[in-house]
């Protein structure tokens, strides 16, 4: 399955935004820009947790933002903002991500001492 979903206003929930989301079943891509584009990729296995958020005028125009807490080193916190099907994408990202943890064989780990670091192990010793 894979989600496609533009970065909307907050007027009316119009997509005149140049941000597009993909959400597929091992990845998550953020695409940026008109005349520069972007890409920022982030595996789903790397994602921790997620975060569904709906400020009021979200909830007006049917809108809400989904934080991912990651793992990933260019986009610790990897927002979707304002996307529509919020509630379901968020869903979506929690099971794709444990199954693709499950998949890849992979335990996450906290250094509980520094707060900073995290690391991702596989049940084989690869990192």
């Amino acid at each position: 399955m894979t989600y496609i979903e533009k970065k909307r206003l907050l007027f009316f929930g119009l997509p005149w935004t140049f941000t597009k989301y993909e959400i597929k079943e091992d990845l998550i891509t953020v695409i940026q820009g008109l005349f520069t584009t972007t890409e920022n990729d982030c595996y789903m296995y790397k994602v921790q947790d997620v975060q569904l958020r709906t400020s009021f005028l979200e909830k007006i125009v049917g809108l809400g933002t989904v934080v991912c807490f990651t793992g990933d080193n260019t986009n610790p916190n990897l927002v979707l903002e304002h996307i529509k099907n919020a509630k379901e994408i968020k869903n979506y990202i929690l099971q794709a991500s444990e199954e693709a943890r499950i998949k890849r064989r992979v335990l996450t780990t906290m250094d509980i001492g520094n707060h900073t670091e995290e690391a991702y192990i596989g049940l084989d010793g690869n990192e």
